[in-house]
């Protein structure tokens, strides 16, 4: 059962924590446990939780002066008061500090779990309502973060954590899974909301023009600057600039790209004159960078000073479970757009959405859906609607790494002979950038055929 969030109980009686969380845990929940109210604000910085159930009378920490802090560093949890000395000033108080609502003992099983489900509701509803008043939409929260599975839960919590510190941050995972969504919702959710999110894509460019695009150069610094130029990171000041594939720079440009994180200053191309800078960086990579710093392709120190906060977002093969709530979500979406009417997807075509192993990820699956919406001639969506994958020629779930090698090679030759050899064509087919294509041609020797 995937998780219905994550609760912290925080009581100084072990029984009543084992019979709660086995309560909770029956519910779907993950659960956490602390004994004391120190350890529960030790154990709320260090991850984030939907609800937390609140004894008021332990040892230590007073249950109000928790309270206060919780309600202070992790806003959007929900705190449940719990306490056998129920008093409608105790009450009143927990109330005006912030918690959710107050639970007097003892209590049943069901009271315990139908409070809880109210109040992980209400801590999503905070957060879906503290995004849109930051200026980030539904559909910016929405897009590849979907799901109610651990994984994305995962990744939702730790975006609440990052927007406000201001600190660097690292978003790791494969292609296609929504890494510059992530990097967005940290900058509306930031203190740098009102100022510009700026893009910088690390794989596009030479050496030479990338140093002019991230610092900009000044009239005749080379051939062609005729004219003072800004660079990427000047016209993020006070913003946020992300970089994305930041494991394709060059050594030479990772020096000075340490040297701008460091000092906090710039120098244009071609000029001595420094330039104080205010920009959050944040940072997203499909590569190991550790194994890349273990190889000497990237800088240990530059991959620390970025790698302050970590955020990874996992593949769709990892979260299958989130495929219908994404599924429904881009079927009204893509309706819409279409101008079609309601659409609906068969059992069938469910089946073998949750069978693949989707190497594009969520663009690809968005890139199925579309073509399925396009082709389909009723209003329910079938299995003959989607382009096909090895999962459903096979039946198999798991290949060899030589069997899937081969099917994948077969798959982008399909798509170039599709596509007359249109590789931009080809690689939105098959859910990937036209990068990421070339570098699968170059792995299987397909570079130099002509397609």
């Amino acid at each position: 059962m995937p998780a219905q969030g994550r609760v912290l109980i925080i009581d100084d009686d072990e029984s009543m924590r084992i019979a709660c969380g086995q309560s909770l845990e029956l519910a779907g929940y993950s659960i956490a446990n602390s004994e004391n109210g120190e350890q529960a604000l030790e154990k709320a910085r260090q991850e984030s939780f939907d609800v937390a159930l609140l004894d008021l009378r332990m040892p230590g920490l007073p249950g109000m002066e928790v309270l206060k802090q919780l309600k202070r560093e992790s806003p959007n949890t929900a705190v449940v008061v719990v306490t056998g000395y129920a008093t409608i000033d105790s009450a009143v108080e927990a109330i005006k500090l912030g918690a959710y609502d107050y639970l007097p003992k003892p209590f049943t099983p069901e009271a315990l779990v139908s409070i809880v489900e109210r109040a992980a509701g209400a801590a999503r509803r905070a957060l879906e309502d503290a995004c849109i008043g930051q200026g980030l939409d539904r559909k910016m929260l929405s897009q590849s973060l979907i799901g109610r599975s651990e994984a994305m839960s995962q990744v939702v919590r730790l975006i609440q954590k990052a927007a406000p510190a201001d600190s660097t941050v690292l978003i790791t995972g494969e292609t296609g899974v929504g890494k510059e969504v992530v990097a967005r919702a940290i900058h509306r959710l930031g203190n740098r909301s009102d100022k510009r999110f700026v893009t910088v894509d690390c794989g596009t460019l030479v050496e030479s023009l990338f140093e002019s695009e991230l610092f900009g150069h000044v009239k005749g610094a080379f051939s062609g600057a005729i004219e003072n130029t800004i660079g990427k990171i000047e016209l993020a000041e006070g913003g946020t600039l992300f970089l994305d594939e930041i494991a394709n720079i060059s050594i030479n440009m990772q020096a000075r790209l340490l040297r701008a994180v460091q000092e906090r200053e710039i120098s244009r191309v071609g000029s001595t004159n420094k330039k104080k800078i205010d920009v959050r960086i944040i940072s997203a990579t499909n590569r190991d960078l550790q194994q890349d710093v273990r190889e000497g392709k990237f800088r240990e120190d530059l991959y620390y000073r970025l790698n302050v906060v970590r955020i990874s977002v996992p593949p769709l093969r990892e979260r299958l479970e989130d495929i219908p709530a994404l599924v429904e979500y881009y079927l009204r979406k893509l309706a819409s757009e279409k101008r079609r009417p309601t659409l609906s997807i068969s059992e069938e075509a469910m089946r073998s959405l949750k069978r693949r192993e989707w190497p594009g990820n969520v663009r690809e699956l968005i890139n199925a859906l579309e073509s399925a919406v396009v082709t389909c001639e009723g209003t329910t969506l079938g299995l003959r609607d989607f382009p096909q994958s090895p999962a459903d020629s096979s039946g198999l779930r798991a290949l060899s790494g030589g069997s899937l090698a081969r099917l994948e090679q077969t798959e982008i030759l399909n798509a170039l002979e599709q596509f007359q050899g249109n590789k931009t064509k080809a690689a939105e087919y098959l859910g990937i950038n036209r990068k990421t294509l070339r570098e699968k041609m170059q792995k299987y020797g397909l570079l130099d055929q002509k397609h």
